[in-house]
């Protein structure tokens, strides 16, 4: 029987002081009993002594600090986990709102998680398909790899992270892939089109949804990713799939860290937020990865929107530290109608090296990668130089370079979200456009590789 507590001292927003407790714990799980016979969940942010501090997970309208009363379970918020969560949508606390039945765990588990030991960590090193050129192409994401995409608000990175959802898979056709998606105060218009989406193609098959929107409380926001990363560990590492793990917005969760923070009174870091903002990002993003003695993994797409368009915002800047890379969308090619607009110059995966090559994509990724990134990168230039100075300035090898990268951005980075590119047909359209510039200008490949791949009618 759990003790029971009438001692609600003060109620202040979503805080509330509860007086002579004992045996209460940091982050401990508890619930009010109204006097009408309703239950509000908490959780405990701060003892000090018998007194405790919580934090409401719904408003704290109609509490009567005389007649309701406080329990605490004894432990933390937990997940009721089971390979059924495939195919179904939970609110941002785990909790059915798909209409379907309510799971039947296997076993529950802390959300907060353990940190992965970095001794019993395996180094990335296998290919995952997206089916999107920029990425499979130029910044490769590698299984076990944490990747983020940096947008801007108004830009497309709901499509994007839905065609990613949909399209990605390890080539081994013999592993088992599933998905776990969660939304991080979103509107309930973008709710509903990752919903609709998902289940209109199939991708939810395979994919566990969590949903939280921008009306639920902000300490609901707090959990959501580490549901998602719970249920994505329970797939991993006891039931050995291979779980691409997607976070989006994460901004949207650093507001919640911020707001929670300034209910609590703590002394603000950089630009109001926590200053355990680092460490905090930190627990999320390394719960991924791969871990020696177990067949399955975790890799990590984590979406964050710059408040105006700032790299250096301390959200993005901090994720970046934290990370293995980053994809950043374009405003500017956002504007030319290019679908996704992924910048691929500013954009990197420091793990690209490990996961191409024979074997994993094919012989002529390296060369092909490093041409492209050159020849983009000059074709830009170029046009740049065409714009100062007119067209009669450049050299003939200039102009096919701004011919290029023209090409480049129409043919390779846009493809639409609903195209699903093989990484064959990737390599392909890479060599189809490197046939624009002359044999000589093709340096950073091997010449048996351009013999061999290089369309013959263009040579």
């Amino acid at each position: 029987m759990l003790k029971e507590y009438r001692t609600i001292r003060e109620v202040a927003g979503p805080l509330m002081m509860v007086s002579g407790v004992e045996g209460v714990t940091y982050d401990e799980l508890g619930e009010i009993e109204l006097p009408s016979g309703d239950i509000r969940r908490c959780k405990v942010l701060e003892v000090d002594g018998g007194n405790a501090v919580v934090q409401l997970f719904e408003n704290s309208a109609g509490i009567n600090l005389r007649d309701s009363k406080v329990r605490f379970f004894g432990h933390g918020l937990q997940l009721p986990v089971s390979e059924d969560m495939l195919g179904r949508v939970f609110s941002g606390m785990g909790r059915p709102i798909d209409g379907g039945p309510e799971i039947i765990p296997d076993k529950r588990i802390d959300i907060n998680g353990v940190p992965m030991n970095p001794a019993a960590r395996v180094y990335p090193n296998e290919f995952i398909q997206t089916g999107i050129s920029a990425i499979d192409g130029l910044n490769t994401l590698v299984r076990g790899q944490k990747l983020p995409i940096f947008s801007g608000s108004g830009l497309p990175h709901a499509k994007l992270a839905a065609q990613i959802a949909r399209q990605a898979k390890v080539l081994n056709a013999n592993d088992k892939f599933a998905v776990v998606f969660a939304a991080i105060g979103i509107t309930f218009e973008e709710a509903d089109f990752f919903i609709k989406d998902f289940t209109k193609t199939g991708a939810i098959d395979r994919t566990v949804m969590f949903m939280n929107l921008a009306n639920d409380p902000a300490i609901e926001r707090i959990s959501t990713p580490r549901m998602a990363l719970t249920a994505a560990e329970y797939l991993a590492f006891e039931k050995d799939m291979h779980v691409l793990v997607i976070l989006t917005d994460i901004t949207n969760y650093a507001e919640a860290l911020r707001e929670v923070s300034a209910a609590r009174k703590e002394v603000p870091g950089r630009r109001g937020y926590p200053g355990y903002l680092y460490t905090d990002l930190a627990t999320l993003y390394e719960r991924a990865g791969r871990k020696m003695g177990s067949e399955g993994s975790i890799t990590m797409i984590p979406i964050l929107s710059m408040p105006e368009d700032d790299k250096t915002h301390p959200i993005p800047d901090l994720t970046g530290y934290i990370t293995e890379g980053q994809i950043i969308l374009s405003r500017e090619l956002y504007r030319k109608n290019i679908t996704p607009p992924i910048d691929v110059l500013p954009s990197l995966s420091r793990l690209k090296d490990k996961g191409i090559g024979v074997g994993k994509t094919r012989e002529d990724h390296s060369g092909t990668l490093n041409q492209l990134f050159a020849a983009y990168s000059r074709g830009k230039d170029a046009k740049e130089l065409m714009s100062i100075l007119g067209e009669a300035a450049l050299s003939e090898t200039d102009l096919l370079y701004a011919k290029f990268a023209d090409e480049f951005e129409k043919r390779y980075v846009s493809q639409g979200y609903y195209t699903n590119r093989s990484i064959e047909e990737t390599l392909d359209i890479g060599w189809e456009l490197l046939s624009i510039l002359p044999v000589t200008e093709l340096k950073r490949i091997k010449p048996e590789m351009i013999e061999k791949y290089l369309p013959k009618k263009d040579k």
